[in-house]
Order: C-alpha cells, then sequence, then structure tokens
C-alpha cells in the first residue's frame, strides 16, 4: 500500500466514531470528552516537564565528568524551556478566552419545527 493510502486507512478508521456520533447529539458529548480528558493531561505533562528538570540538577550534582555535566545542563534546559512554552500558551489562551468573553459551553441547538 501507498503510504497515502495507508493514511486515509488509518484516518477513516479513527474517525468511524466521529461520524456515527454525527448523528445523533453525540457529537458533543464526544468533543467535551476530548476536551476533558485533554484538560486532565496537562497538569501531567507539566509536572513530567518539572521532573525532567529536577532529574537534570541531580545528574548535574551527581556528575564528577565535565561530559556528564554539559548532558545534565541540557537536561535542565530542555526542561525550564518545555515549563516556559506550556505555562506561556495556557497564559495566551486563557487571556484571549478572557479577552474575547468565549465560554466552554455549547450553544443551543435550534428546534426542529414540526410538520402539520
Amino acid at each position: 500500500m501507498h503510504r497515502l493510502s495507508k493514511l486515509s486507512l488509518s484516518t477513516s478508521v479513527f474517525l468511524a466514531p466521529v461520524l456515527a456520533f454525527a448523528a445523533s447529539d453525540g457529537i458533543f458529548k464526544f468533543i467535551s470528552m476530548i476536551k476533558g480528558m485533554i484538560g486532565q493531561l496537562i497538569p501531567v505533562v507539566i509536572g513530567l516537564a518539572v521532573l525532567s528538570f529536577l532529574w537534570g540538577v541531580l545528574q548535574y550534582v551527581v556528575a564528577k565528568d565535565e561530559d556528564k555535566q554539559k548532558e545534565a545542563r541540557g537536561i535542565m534546559l530542555y526542561g525550564i524551556i518545555a515549563l516556559f512554552v506550556m505555562v506561556s500558551v495556557w497564559g495566551l489562551v486563557n487571556i484571549l478566552g478572557d479577552t474575547l468573553d468565549l465560554s466552554n459551553t455549547a450553544p443551543e441547538a435550534p428546534a426542529i419545527p414540526s410538520l402539520p
């Protein structure tokens, strides 16, 4: 199989539940479920960045060789950069949401007119 056909096949398999939910009100539930999962993962990812920074600090303190210290400084630097990027993006999203007065609620669906 070509790479594009494998990608389209895997994408269609992944999106099949979304299309099934689209027939009902389930698409909004599906999106809110994904949003909730991402919301729960953000503190975990930030915690991993803090742990990587602390791991670099520990490696730097324990290292006796100059090369090991240089490697530990790199780990610390990447941990700080990851923390900075994540917290900055999180802050920018909150600033934009507050500035534009965006809410986290789905709009009401219009009523379907009944036939006589």
